[in-house]
């Protein structure tokens, strides 16, 4: 026989479930509370932009191969700014205790499409060293460029900065807390159900019909303590017991 589970039951059973669902997603939210706000280590970031741009003699000529040359050049540039060569520099420069591979991952290099500008991003726990980070790169970048390939096409277009009271990018407490919540919430409900749909115990006449396939033949109302004093009360009352034996 096919069971069907109406929109009574299902509200039903989050009611009766409501203090469980209510505790996960509490807990939940606390957890990622607790954890965003004193285990993760906050991490800065920092960013400069270079302009890859060939210089020219006589202004006021427009050669459209140069900027094609340039935008080619980008994609081999960026591999150059984070090449070992670069980066040992930059390491030796500002006296750094991260390895190759560990500086390497802190920098991000990328450009839009169709641009000559390349963006720098530098993450790291101390937003002033990352601005420092980010800096140095590409004042190295740009010298070890004009040296060793002859060409003196790029420029510094912005400097990474710090501000007074720089923001981290990650993590984001709130935004953890309320996903976290959204999540705690789902597991709760699902949880709800997943112990209703096992819970095998017979608690209304309807489960009787339901499990056992038997017709309700009679149902034994159920009577608190306190009616049942009542009822002897009202039996053992003097007038009644008069009444009687007249």
């Amino acid at each position: 026989m096919e069971e069907t589970i109406s929109l009574k039951e299902l509200l039903e059973t989050l009611k009766k479930r409501l203090l469980l669902i209510v505790s996960i997603t509490v807990i939940a939210g606390l957890i990622s509370g607790i954890v965003s706000y004193y285990f993760l280590t906050p991490i800065y970031q920092a960013s400069t932009q270079i302009l890859v741009n060939q210089k020219k003699n006589d202004q006021s000529v427009y050669n459209p191969n140069e900027i094609q040359t340039n935008l080619q050049l980008i994609n081999t540039y960026n591999a150059i700014i984070t090449s070992k060569r670069i980066l040992n520099i930059v390491s030796k420069d500002l006296d750094l205790d991260y390895t190759y591979e560990q500086l390497k991952g802190k920098i991000t290099v990328g450009s839009e499409k169709d641009s000559q500008l390349v963006n720098l991003s530098v993450q790291d726990p101390d937003a002033r060293l990352a601005a420092q980070i980010a800096n140095k790169t590409v004042e190295v970048f740009k010298k070890e460029i004009k040296n060793n390939m002859n060409v003196d096409n790029v420029s510094i277009w912005t400097k990474a900065d710090v501000s007074e009271n720089p923001s981290p990018i990650k993590p984001r407490p709130l935004l953890n807390v309320a996903i976290a919540i959204v999540v705690g919430l789902m597991a709760g409900v699902g949880i709800a159900f997943l112990l209703e749909y096992f819970n095998n115990t017979i608690k209304n006449e309807q489960d009787v019909e339901k499990i056992l396939g038997l017709p309700i033949l009679g149902v034994i109302a159920t009577i608190d303590d306190q009616k049942i004093e009542e009822l002897k009360a009202s039996r053992n009352k003097p007038g009644r017991d008069e009444n009687i034996g007249a």
